[in-house]
């Protein structure tokens, strides 16, 4: 994992914390799967980019939930600018994914954003 996060901060306003919000998501958002990561996208209610994380037990115990956390969140920080601008993306890893590292989650993340940004996404496709 690389080192500092460079000024590259992760305010409150670019977080999503609120349940209507995940579960907007979820019923309304369009679906990217990967080996170890689910995007759920939809367009921002607030107008800006956010994030949403759900790691659930199936990762692994609380050490391990809590180090995906820590690696999808250096990794948005890092890679955001890959993300469409006003998107609220609720990342849900799967199982495996403590097991998987760092670098194979961010090519993860950087196919999601790929894939949300492409004029396929735009049309409705999943």
């Amino acid at each position: 994992m690389p080192g500092g996060s460079r000024g590259r901060g992760f305010p409150k306003e670019e977080r999503i914390l609120e349940r209507r919000d995940f579960l907007r998501a979820q019923t309304r958002g369009k679906k990217v799967t990967t080996a170890h990561l689910i995007g759920v996208a939809v367009p921002s209610r607030v107008g800006r980019r956010r994030l949403g994380l759900t790691v659930s037990s199936k990762v692994g115990n609380a050490v391990e939930r809590n180090r995906v956390k820590r690696w999808l969140r250096e990794i948005y920080r890092h890679e955001r600018d890959h993300l469409p601008e006003r998107i609220d993306l609720v990342l849900i890893a799967r199982s495996g994914a403590a097991k998987a590292g760092y670098w194979p989650l961010r090519r993860e993340f950087l196919e999601i954003a790929s894939r949300l940004s492409s004029p396929a996404s735009e049309k409705g496709e999943r």
